[in-house]
């Protein structure tokens, strides 16, 4: 387990707003990095393995659903834990995100108090 503040969160979303959102929630209790499309993620966490990803679905080039699949299914990557977040996500949806490997799901807009526990939970599994 690492020390909570020292613990590597990646947002990844394309809308500036959310991330603006979750950096202004989590920002001071974990160290964050950003990217803002599915490409891009994926490259940053060949780079360096954060310890917990908050995945948006709907983004342009690689969905979410494909990282998802994509980080899960690399030995080097499949433990980190992953936070599916979309304001799109039915029952099916769900179903769908969990089968590719989510830990967790939530819905927009985010309940960020539930979030920030969540994030924390996952983080101290580790």
């Amino acid at each position: 387990m690492c020390d909570l503040s020292s613990c590597t969160v990646m947002i990844v979303d394309d809308t500036e707003t959310n991330i603006d959102i979750l950096v202004e929630a989590l920002g001071s209790d974990f160290d964050l990095r950003v990217a803002m499309d599915g490409e891009t993620a994926l490259e940053a966490i060949a780079d360096e393995t954060p310890d917990l990803i908050l995945l948006d679905i709907m983004m342009p080039d690689i969905k979410g659903n494909e990282v998802c699949r994509k980080i899960k299914s690399n030995e080097d990557t499949r433990d980190v834990k992953i936070i599916v977040l979309s304001a799109y996500l039915d029952e099916e949806k769900f179903k769908e995100m969990k089968d590719h490997g989510a830990d967790v799901c939530f819905s927009k807009p985010l309940p960020l108090p539930q979030l920030k526990e969540e994030v924390a939970r996952l983080l101290e599994l580790k």
